[in-house]
């Protein structure tokens, strides 16, 4: 089905003197829109298709002023080179893909739909939801529509990727040291007072002087931003006055959102990017491969669909008309495609050494490894990615399942990637909600879940730590709610989970009860104490270090508003909080028996007689076997040998650290903890404890075999020191 072209000439934005625009051959490689210097080469994907034609607009974006044949296929690669005369960066395009319109075979090519380039770099223009967007007559699948498009998508746009870093480059964390912030690009800034206002929400707020140094007194190394790629709402959502805040809707993988820059969102981002690289931070970008913003068969044709829909999608064998969908969100990608492998590894490659981010969080990462419809955690993705001599060298973490059978895979990565544990999260919030029979998979979470990597050579920094993320209560809302309230966004609150393993202490919501707020304040520290002190690679949520509410909402992805923004008109408790964490941080950093890089033996290092671990209970003695699966223990202390590391750094030189003890007690009543026996001349040094607002009201000394007062629900953390004498001796 043919629609027409531009009638008229003189509807060209192209003058006489350069004469009508036409396309050279071009090369297959690379994909999408390169500006050359002396023109732009197109290429596009379709194994397909039976012509493809590129659609050039004027200045404004809204006018259509020619269509052109690309003029050359290799293999299944559609390419075409346009002059500089006729139009370089700035130049706004789309494409019209013609082939069979037959669903039942997989096929909905429909040129009456303009298409987003796959590996467009940028978009121009708004996306509106109307009628035309769908490729078929509403009802009629086997119809295809023949209402055009091009007025409701955005346009792709050629870039001039030049861009001046000024030899700023990555601080390059290594994973051992790393200590994640995940945030919200509009969210963390919208409603900063030292923001100037036009900056609010974008990529060059999170540059502003005022926001990094908020970063760098917190401590975190590695900026971990939700979806940046360009993403669109849902309809339902655009129908309920909603939009799609998070951005897990991708419609362009290679192009940062329009709606987070202020005029050209490639050179902000870069700008966002050099900025937080000169303060020291890591740049690690949350990216969706698993689906698109097309959804299901009745969903809009506005990319790949029309480029080639049963390549790039997951059909069933049995009925090619529907899509299989291990996303959740109506269409999985289908990574069993060599096309498809080539077009994400190329923009993960656009990512890294354009954009200069240094690693990728892979949402639903399970579905990247299904071949056919199983999952294979060693699949060709995996491999080629290990392979890969770019994308070998950054931080690679995966979100580990989907939603299909088999998606769940913690545990059974490769090597070189880290994992989101939602088994670390789970333990903690139960644990501290005062469940039982905890202890043992305690233990086994806060020294870095051997359990689950260790067996394949793995370290404990594969496992990223985390009590909340983006999906789920933030961190007050835990601790203040024993259920979701979801309400505002429109669904009868039966969206979001129901299995949270949140305990409001006492009321449900906001309370002027001060034991109840008390309570929780030591909650929020016991959690992140917790999480900082944990082997592993700790991860923040933004805000939960000032105590950032969602009023209860535990599935905020609707919400582009005050009830996901970060508040930062700031209580003195909401002070006082963030202290407690950058001084938190402070030790994490400072000592490296909390970081280490290999699993706990738990037996002496090397010969030295020194255990790198020992477990205690409150009276001093060790743990048994079969006292680790009590239901009613609760408390438990751990001491931490900073002698026995048994590692060296970067010369071959020994790593020793200090000696520590950590004391954990979920029970509601006070326990003395019988403190173990030092060397002559040394003390116990309290460094922290939970109980006090501040983390520590008075320091400490004990001596061994002395009595520690842990009270209910606390935390203590003490270091092992040698007192100075008078005469400047030891003790």
């Amino acid at each position: 089905m043919d629609v027409p072209r531009p009638s008229t000439q003189d509807d060209m934005t192209f003058d006489s003197a350069r004469g009508a625009p036409r396309l050279e051959a071009g090369s297959p490689q690379p994909f999408g829109a390169n500006w050359t210097g002396r023109g732009t080469n197109f290429a596009v994907f379709s194994a397909h298709a039976d012509r493809v034609e590129l659609c050039l607009f004027d200045a404004s974006g809204r006018n259509e002023v020619a269509r052109l044949d690309l003029p050359s296929r290799t293999g299944n690669l559609w390419h075409g080179f346009l002059p500089s005369r006729f139009g370089g960066p700035g130049l706004q395009y789309g494409y019209r893909v013609h082939g069979p319109y037959d669903p039942s075979r997989g096929m909905r090519f429909n040129p009456s739909k303009l298409l987003v380039d796959p590996c467009a770099q940028s978009l121009r223009g708004e996306f509106e939801w109307h009628p035309s967007l769908h490729g078929a007559v509403r009802g009629r699948d086997d119809l295809p529509s023949p209402d055009d498009s091009a007025a409701h998508v955005p346009r792709a746009e050629v870039v001039d990727g030049s861009f001046d870093w000024a030899k700023v480059r990555s601080p390059n964390v290594p994973w051992r040291d790393t200590i994640i912030y995940e945030l919200h690009v509009k969210g963390f800034t919208q409603r900063h007072p030292a923001v100037p206002p036009h900056l609010r929400g974008k990529f060059l707020g999170l540059a502003e002087p005022a926001v990094i140094d908020y970063l760098q007194r917190l401590g975190v190394t590695t900026i971990e931003l939700m979806p940046v790629q360009a993403f669109v709402s849902e309809e339902f959502l655009a129908q309920r006055g909603l939009a799609n805040y998070w951005g897990y809707n991708p419609l362009a993988w290679f192009a940062p959102e329009p709606s987070y820059a202020v005029e050209d969102a490639v050179t902000e981002f870069k700008t966002m990017v050099r900025a937080l690289h000169q303060a020291g931070f890591e740049v690690i970008l949350d990216v969706v491969f698993n689906h698109t913003a097309e959804g299901n068969e009745h969903g809009p044709t506005l990319s790949l669909r029309g480029f080639d829909n049963p390549v790039y999608y997951r059909l069933p064998a049995d009925n090619r008309a529907h899509y299989l969908n291990f996303s959740g969100c109506g269409n999985t990608i289908n990574f069993d495609e060599p096309a498809v492998h080539a077009m994400v590894v190329d923009c993960l490659h656009y990512w890294a050494t354009e954009m200069h981010v240094d690693g990728f969080r892979f949402d639903l990462a399970a579905s990247l490894g299904r071949e056919q419809h199983a999952v294979d955690h060693l699949g060709a993705f995996f491999d080629i990615l290990h392979q890969d001599p770019i994308l070998s060298r950054v931080k690679l973490i995966a979100e580990p399942w989907d939603l299909g059978e088999g998606g769940y895979q913690v545990g059974k990565f490769p090597i070189g990637w880290a994992e989101w544990n939602d088994r670390y999260r789970d333990c903690m919030r139960a644990y501290w909600k005062g469940d039982g029979g905890l202890i043992g998979e305690f233990a086994t979470r806060i020294t870095g879940s051997s359990d689950l990597y260790a067996h394949n050579g793995r370290r404990p920094y594969a496992s990223v730590n985390y009590i909340t993320a983006h999906d789920g209560f933030t961190l007050h809302d835990l601790v203040s709610y024993n259920e979701k309230h979801n309400e505002a966004n429109g669904e009868d609150n039966r969206d979001g989970t129901d299995n949270n393993l949140a305990w409001n202490c006492g009321a449900e919501g906001k309370t002027r009860d001060a034991k109840i707020n008390a309570l929780r304040a030591r909650q929020k520290r016991n959690l992140l104490a917790t999480l900082l002190f944990s082997q592993g690679v700790p991860m923040l949520l933004a805000g939960d270090e000032m105590g950032r509410t969602q009023r209860g909402n535990n599935n905020a992805y609707c919400q582009d508003n005050t009830i996901s923004w970060v508040n930062w008109n700031l209580t003195d408790a909401d002070h006082a909080l963030f202290d407690f964490v950058a001084r938190l941080i402070r030790l994490r950093r400072a000592h490296p028996v909390f970081r280490r890089r290999n699993f706990f033996q738990g037996r002496p290092i090397r010969g030295s007689g020194i255990k790198d671990i020992h477990w205690f209970k409150p009276d001093g003695s060790e743990m048994s076997d079969e006292e680790w699966a009590h239901d009613f223990a609760r408390s438990l202390g751990v001491y931490l040998s900073g002698e026995a590391l048994g590692e060296v750094d970067q010369r071959g030189r020994p790593i020793h650290d200090d000696n520590f003890i950590l004391l954990f007690n979920a029970h509601h009543e006070r326990i003395d903890f019988h403190l173990p026996i030092l060397c002559e001349g040394c003390v116990w040094q309290a460094e922290l404890d939970t109980h006090y607002h501040a983390g520590l009201e008075t320091d400490g000394h004990f001596g061994g075999d002395d009595l520690y007062p842990l009270e209910g629900r606390t935390l203590a953390l003490l270091r092992q020191v040698e007192i100075d004498m008078p005469d400047g001796g030891k003790k």
